[in-house]
C-alpha cells in the first residue's frame, strides 16, 4: 500500500509534527511472518486525533495498533514498546501470520523530559552533545548570541538569547530539570532565586564549589527564601568523579541527571 501523491509522506509528517511540538507515536512493522496484510518496514504516524499518515496493514491489526498508540499518548510516556501479535490469536483476524510492531512515542514539545540550561559556555558546549541523543528536550538560554551560535545543531535543541535569564524560568514545564551554568555567581543567583521561589522543579543544579553553594544559600536566605527552599539545589552539580575539564564535568552532570530521572520514575511508579 502507499499513500496518494497528495498525502504527505511519513517523513514529511514527522518533520511537521516535530516543528509544531505536537505529540505523536511512530509505529513501525519490524517483522511480518506468514499471511499478513503489510510488509516489514511499513510505518504509521498516530496523533491524538488518530492516524495521520502511513499504514501498518489496515483492519483489526491497525485498529489495535491505533488503540495502543492512543494509550501511550494519553499517558504522555517517552518509553518505546515492542509488541508481538499473532493475527489470529491476539488480534482476531483470519490470517495465520504474526507481526512485531515497534511503538516510538514523541511527547508534546519533543520529549517528556525537558532540560533547561542557563548559560552556553564551555561546560554547556560539552554537555549538549552528550544529552542531545537522549529522549529529552533541551533549551539553552544565554545573553551572548555568539556562544549560542556555537551550540551543535540538534532537532531537540532550542537556543534562545535573553538579557534577563531569570525571566525564562516562568515558561518552563513543571517537570523540567534546571541547570545554572552561567558566567558566574552573580548571573546564577537570579535564575536560582526565581526557580526556587516561584517553582518546584524536580531537579535544580548549579555549577561551582561547596564554598559557592554556601554563599548562594546565605544570599538566597537574605533574599527571603526559607531554609527548605535554599536546600533544594545541587551544588556542585554532577557526580563526584573526573577533573575540572569541561568534557569531564559534562559527563558527571549527564550521569547525575540520568540517575535523578530514573530515581523519580521509580518513585512515581511505586
Amino acid at each position: 500500500m502507499s499513500d496518494s501523491t497528495d498525502t504527505p509522506s511519513v517523513y514529511e509528517q514527522l518533520a511537521a509534527l516535530e516543528r509544531d511540538g505536537s505529540a505523536f507515536v511512530l509505529v513501525t512493522l519490524v517483522e511480518a511472518r506468514g499471511s499478513v496484510p503489510q510488509d516489514s518496514g511499513a510505518k504509521m504516524v498516530v496523533t491524538v486525533t488518530g492516524r495521520q499518515t502511513g499504514t501498518v496493514g489496515g483492519g483489526r491489526v491497525e485498529a489495535r495498533a491505533l488503540a495502543l498508540a492512543r494509550e501511550m499518548l494519553a499517558a504522555n510516556t517517552a518509553t518505546p514498546r515492542l509488541v508481538a501479535w499473532t493475527l489470529k490469536g491476539d488480534v482476531g483476524m483470519t490470517c495465520g501470520g504474526a507481526v512485531k510492531l515497534y511503538f516510538e512515542p514523541h511527547p508534546a514539545g519533543g520529549a517528556a523530559w525537558t532540560i533547561a540550561i542557563f548559560g552556553a559556555g564551555h561546560v554547556a558546549q560539552a554537555l549538549v552533545p552528550v544529552l542531545a541523543p537522549l529522549p529529552c528536550r533541551l533549551v539553552v538560554f544565554d545573553s551572548r548570541a555568539e556562544w549560542l551560535a556555537l551550540l551543535p545543531r540538534a532537532r531537540n535543541l532550542r537556543a534562545e538569547r535573553r538579557d534577563d535569564l531569570a525571566s525564562a524560568v516562568d515558561a518552563l514545564p513543571a517537570a523540567a530539570f534546571v541547570l545554572c551554568l552561567t558566567q558566574g555567581h552573580q548571573t546564577d543567583r537570579p535564575v536560582l532565586h526565581r526557580a526556587l521561589a516561584t517553582r518546584n522543579f524536580p531537579f535544580v543544579g548549579v555549577i561551582g564549589s561547596e564554598a559557592k553553594a554556601a554563599v548562594l544559600r546565605r544570599e538566597l536566605a537574605a533574599g527571603g527564601l526559607s531554609p527548605e527552599c535554599t536546600g533544594k539545589f545541587h551544588c556542585p552539580v554532577g557526580l563526584d568523579f573526573g577533573t575540572n575539564h569541561p568534557h569531564e564535568i559534562a559527563l558527571s552532570i549527564a550521569a547525575q541527571l540520568l540517575m535523578e530521572r530514573d530515581r523519580l520514575a521509580r518513585a512515581q511508579g511505586a
